[in-house]
């Protein structure tokens, strides 16, 4: 008897005690989501346990910003009092090789867009977001190996490499690609990368000359589309949100605009890949070098 009253008194209790340990449950949620997390528009919560979060972020004007794939203090104002007709002429065996290699290159490039100067600019940037990254990552490997510093090259490198890629998206804000354009992007970018990895290792002198020459190459290209939108057989559409805000254009701008500073920023990276190579066939390394860090 005492013993039926005993558990039927433990049951009750458990119950309760698992009520009250359920409601505490979900006041503590509601409190961290009230507190702590960020609710998005789908109504997704995404919970801060992990302590990180996006801090509020604004314009100058005091608007909130964005982008989350760049921040305020990443934008910029392209130089573009650069000189965009410099040219290094090949005088040695490789300088010939990397020159040649990349006039072939073009050939198939104006076979397949011809004057579409639009997805043509899509496509190059594709490719030119590559050898940053590769030989910034590279680079990152042989510090970790040797534990010495780069000079700050392993972030210049990095820094044309998003640089590029930032052309890229607003490119695509432009341009919509067709199905068999993407196709060809990832059968490009297979074979670019992994054949540049191999150059990198066997010669990066070589390897930053090629690069030196394919900038030559954008900016004879984005020449051209500026030509085309100058006669109007381009339109002249507003510039994307994107590119307003990543180089801090003027709110009325166009897309020649965006193209004036796309070049600009190729003419720098002709340069510097140049500079690179040029360091190597002086026979020294990179880090032997102060990095031109922030040039864009």
């Amino acid at each position: 008897m005492f013993f039926s009253i005993s558990r039927s008194w433990s049951s009750s209790s458990s119950s309760a005690a698992s009520v009250e340990t359920a409601l505490a449950e979900k006041a503590q949620k509601e409190k961290s989501d009230s507190d702590g997390g960020e609710r998005k528009d789908n109504g997704v919560v995404v919970s801060s346990y992990w302590g990180v979060s996006r801090p509020k972020v604004t314009r100058e004007d005091g608007t909130v910003w964005p982008w989350n794939c760049f921040m305020p203090w990443e934008t910029y104002r392209a130089d573009l009092s650069i000189d965009l007709g410099k040219h290094h002429v090949p005088k040695t065996f490789l300088d010939k090789v990397a020159y040649r290699t990349v006039k072939l290159l073009r050939i198939p490039t104006d076979i397949f867009f011809r004057r579409r100067y639009g997805c043509r600019a899509m496509m190059l940037e594709t490719v030119a977001a590559v050898p940053g990254m590769v030989g910034g990552m590279l680079l990152h490997l042989r510090s970790l190996r040797k534990f010495q510093h780069s000079g700050g090259w392993i972030k210049a490198l990095l820094e044309e490499a998003e640089n590029e890629r930032m052309h890229l998206m607003t490119m695509v804000e432009l341009v919509k690609p067709k199905w068999y354009e993407r196709f060809l992007v990832l059968t490009v970018q297979g074979v670019f990368f992994n054949a540049f990895f191999a150059l990198y290792l066997l010669s990066p002198k070589l390897a930053h000359r090629i690069v030196g020459y394919l900038e030559e190459e954008a900016i004879h290209s984005y020449t051209e589309f500026l030509k085309e939108i100058d006669s109007g057989r381009i339109e002249n559409v507003p510039a994307p949100a994107i590119a307003i805000d990543y180089w801090r254009l003027p709110k009325d701008a166009t897309l020649k605009d965006v193209v004036t500073v796309i070049r600009a920023d190729e003419a720098h990276h002709r340069d510097v890949n140049h500079f690179a190579s040029d360091i190597h066939f002086q026979g020294k390394e990179l880090r032997d070098a102060a990095a031109p860090i922030g040039y864009h």
